[in-house]
């Protein structure tokens, strides 16, 4: 039998493209602006290719900077309104920004997020790496009763080496009534609805959001010696089927 991450290829983004081009805008837009994005982060999100730009050798390079005046640039890119995935593996290849003080995450929220609000469209964190922590993915899931910081239900995982050190492959399966996480085919954590203790917002459509935040309220995360640039490296962003089918990606062109 076929390994789920065997299954076809529904959707993938390899980012080719000359470098310093931005990504597709066909499929990725950007979030731009400051305020500490709800939790005190300290980065401006920006549309500049100094923060988001493909190399040109096939990786889309998410960078934070310190520009000459002290403020803190970097990216977040979504596919809200371009790209809307439900059910199926969701993974993405990338290599970690080192340093502690830096927060990168790929994720997915319910594409009814501007009729609903946060966290009713619920929010599924395929990873997030903070610097402080360098050998953990961790991967969570929130809605309404859980969410927020520290108020997600998820699990972590710990590499036998610095995530910065190479490219790993972060994937949840999604399925109408499960998410599980993986780290490189390496199954370590699942959550269901009877291990939430409130609504399980996950049966509709999501959108995709790959970011590097600066700082924020993650325990421990001290930004303060944060060393920039730092710079996280995506190879592909793709979705697959699994085993039980119905994965479905839609393009809104």
């Amino acid at each position: 039998m076929a390994r789920d991450e065997d299954r076809q290829v529904v959707w993938a983004d390899d980012f080719r493209g000359l470098a310093w081009s931005p990504p597709d805008v066909r499929v990725w837009r950007h979030e731009t602006g400051a305020g500490g994005w709800g939790d005190e982060q300290l980065q401006r999100y920006t549309a500049s290719t100094r923060n988001a730009h493909l190399t040109g050798d096939g990786r889309l390079a998410i960078t934070a900077r310190r520009e000459a005046d002290g403020d803190v640039t970097s990216a977040r890119l979504t596919t809200l309104g371009r790209l809307t995935v439900r059910r199926g593996r969701v993974e993405a290849r990338i290599r970690q920004p080192r340093g502690a003080g830096t927060w990168s995450a790929f994720w997915m929220l319910g594409d009814d997020l501007e009729d609903v609000g946060w966290p009713a469209c619920g929010e599924i964190d395929v990873m997030e790496h903070v610097g402080a922590e360098p050998r953990t993915v961790h991967g969570t899931v929130h809605g309404p009763g859980y969410a927020g910081v520290g108020g997600g239900v998820g699990g972590s995982h710990e590499a036998s080496a610095p995530l910065a050190d190479g490219f790993h492959v972060y994937a949840v399966k999604w399925t109408d009534d499960a998410v599980v996480w993986d780290l490189d085919g390496t199954e370590y954590h699942r959550v269901t609805p009877d291990d939430v203790p409130g609504p399980w917002p996950f049966r509709h459509g999501f959108h995709l959001l790959l970011n590097l935040a600066v700082g924020g309220r993650w325990p421990g995360n001290d930004a303060s010696g944060v060393p920039l640039p730092a710079t996280m490296l995506v190879d592909h962003v793709r979705v697959l089927d699994l085993a039980s089918g119905g994965a479905e990606v839609t393009l809104h062109r």
